[in-house]
């Protein structure tokens, strides 16, 4: 066999995520204020929409693991997922950003529907392809250079998408009623996500197998779970990591056009870009670098110390958008590279950690459960997205905030406070977990070594 993990396929892992975050990022930025200002509910009722629809999401992932963990197709575990999947992710992606003409409890309904299924779809591609990155190499490095590549083409798909939406809104509001407009955006995005989930699906090869004398035992591999220490360390990280961005993420957008006063601002040779959408693109620019920089910087000091210091800094730099007046554009601009850049780092790192928790639990248990340790992994993930999303709304209630008028003085500082202390107090915490996590790189040498050791002496017993 093969055991070496091409540039090709590594490109191939990365339009995986490329396509996720295109909608990741949709959902973040755009979905909150569209259902706020443009589809028609209130915050407070989506805010509880996201949270009570998440709660059924997030119990979605392990089901998704364990059925991927059971899966044996001539594609692999997890592959054959990004195929199924990829078709029904795009429609229903469509059908998110659909405005019926109905009543508003109508609209609510067809909202909990709606997005309900397309989380469902989301855990249906995202959690087998997740968990193909434990499966695609055992090498550390390998994995720490495939979760790079991830997050490059992750931050790449967002990069793209929030390039293309406002513009291609903007173009179809020409000529048709402004619903009609999100509608045709979808299906442009849709398409492209589509893409890149069947070249994932062709490019890439799963190495890693199950040992052949292991027994299905469901029971046995959420009690392993149960007692894997750094997964849960992992846990708490990427929970407070994930309400940080979502927080941020989901308020920039209200804060550009309430406190800022968005107008279309930035010129850029001949094309013009409202000050949000300069924003929202440093940012992805500059989580690019960041992902760019995990390796090497890791290399050096290790993922653990990159990973808190990287937090640390978030937190500090992120309380300091507190005392920017609607006049510092520019330090607005400098602080969101800055923030954008240190919490680019830590995504790769998170999810090649995740990876190595799993070859921990392997090599404590003797049993393997990629599909498990990712889908939990990726509940955790969804669970701070949850909180971060339904926070933000909530927040926006608390304070006031009435969709399409001026905002009162106390709403405009709820603006700032959502940007600036809520996200910091998030990263703060995240780095705090961080520092209890045990798995050094040495450690995770030793490990590798004696699981390939235990495989090869499998490999030979069976033959």
């Amino acid at each position: 066999m093969n055991n070496r993990v091409s540039l090709k396929e590594k490109i191939g892992y990365g339009f995986g995520d490329a396509a996720s975050s295109m909608f990741w990022k949709i959902f973040t930025f755009y979905l909150a204020i569209f259902y706020t200002d443009v589809f028609g509910i209130s915050a407070a009722a989506a805010g509880t929409m996201f949270l009570v629809t998440r709660i059924w999401d997030t119990a979605n992932d392990p089901i998704m693991g364990i059925v991927c963990d059971r899966t044996n197709t001539k594609w692999g575990k997890f592959r054959p997922y990004l195929l199924w999947i990829a078709i029904p992710f795009g429609i229903i992606g469509v059908l998110l950003f659909t405005t019926p003409d109905i009543s508003t409890t109508g609209k609510l309904i067809y909202a909990y529907i709606t997005y309900t299924l397309m989380m469902m779809a989301y855990t249906a591609i995202n959690v087998p392809y997740a968990s193909l990155l434990g499966v695609m190499s055992a090498n550390s490095n390998d994995r720490t250079s495939l979760a790079s590549y991830r997050m490059i083409f992750a931050f790449g798909g967002s990069l793209l998408v929030v390039a293309i939406y406002q513009p291609l809104l903007d173009f179809f509001k020409t000529s048709m009623a402004e619903t009609t407009s999100y509608q045709l955006t979808m299906v442009v995005i849709g398409v492209i996500a589509v893409v890149f989930f069947i070249l994932t699906f062709s490019w890439t090869k799963e190495r890693i197998l199950v040992p052949k004398s292991q027994e299905n035992n469901l029971k046995e591999d959420i009690r392993n779970l149960m007692k894997n220490a750094p997964w849960f360390i992992l846990l708490g990280a990427g929970v407070m990591t994930l309400i940080f961005n979502s927080v941020r993420d989901g308020v920039a957008m209200y804060y550009f056009k309430y406190y800022i006063i968005d107008d279309t601002a930035v010129s850029i040779s001949k094309m013009t870009f409202a000050f949000s959408t300069m924003y929202l693109l440093l940012g992805q620019a500059f989580n690019m670098i960041g992902v760019a920089m995990a390796k090497p910087v890791s290399a050096a000091i290790g993922k653990r110390k990159t990973f808190m210091y990287a937090m640390i800094a978030s937190a500090i730099l992120s309380s300091l958008f507190y005392m920017c007046t609607k006049e510092m554009v520019v330090f607005v601009y400098i602080l969101q590279a800055l923030v954008s850049f240190c919490a680019g780092i830590i995504f790769p790192l998170l999810w090649s950690m995740y990876a190595d928790t799993a070859d921990y639990s392997e090599w404590t248990t003797g049993r393997r459960a990629t599909g498990l340790v990712f889908s939990a992994s990726s509940m955790t993930q969804k669970l701070g997205w949850t909180l971060g999303g339904s926070i933000t709304l909530w927040l926006l209630a608390f304070y006031g905030f009435q969709a399409n008028v001026e905002q009162s003085p106390e709403t405009i500082n709820g603006l700032k406070i959502m940007l600036s202390v809520v996200p910091a107090f998030a990263a703060l915490v995240s780095g705090i977990f961080i520092y209890f996590y045990k798995l050094s790189e040495k450690k995770m040498i030793e490990i590798s070594a004696d699981l390939n050791e235990r495989r090869g002496k499998n490999d030979n017993s069976d033959s």
